[in-house]
């Protein structure tokens, strides 16, 4: 047990891996690899790793603002979003809409539908899917009056195959 809990402790890239390739075959296979260590499947190693109440095998990844001028900047927005600009509040009569749009989203339709998590079985997705072409995402959100006075986000229209009457377009 303690030569899977330090195996699984050391990072990746001590034996030439990237952080994605450490998973409970890659122990399974470093654990066959030790002459004093008795062989274990996968599911052992991960019953023993799971039961653990400290994980520090697990990892998330973090990026820290480095431009110095960064409080600056998001202080201006924090400030809108708080209901200020240049010092002074904003009126009643103050609108303000936060927006975004992503493009060219490839719109894929699972196959099957998924199943929700039950007890002792996970969540099941489907891995396989249909193209449905492209979508664009534009949103914008009145910040200020949220959900009554809000701008309503959706999907821009994507094309669909043309039947025998007529080609259309829809809302996804």
């Amino acid at each position: 047990m303690a030569t899977v809990k330090a195996l699984a402790c050391e990072l990746p890239t001590q034996r030439e891996q990237p952080l994605s390739r450490d998973s409970t075959a890659d122990l399974t296979r470093l654990i066959a690899a030790h002459p004093d260590a008795p062989p274990m499947s996968a599911s052992t190693i991960w019953r023993l790793l799971d039961s653990d109440a400290l994980k520090p095998w697990q990892h998330q990844s973090w990026r820290y603002p480095r431009d110095p001028q960064f409080a600056v900047k998001a202080g201006r927005v924090l400030d809108r979003y708080a209901g200020w600009w240049a010092g002074a509040p904003l009126g009643p009569a103050d609108c303000l809409i936060s927006a975004d749009e992503q493009t060219s989203i490839q719109a894929r339709v699972r196959i099957a539908p998924t199943t929700p998590p039950r007890p002792g079985q996970p969540m099941r997705v489907e891995h396989e899917y249909e193209r449905g072409g492209a979508l664009a995402y534009l949103a914008a959100w009145d910040v200020r009056r949220g959900g009554a006075g809000a701008l309503r986000a959706g999907a821009a229209a994507r094309r669909r195959p043309a039947s025998s009457r007529s080609g259309c377009w829809s809302r996804r």
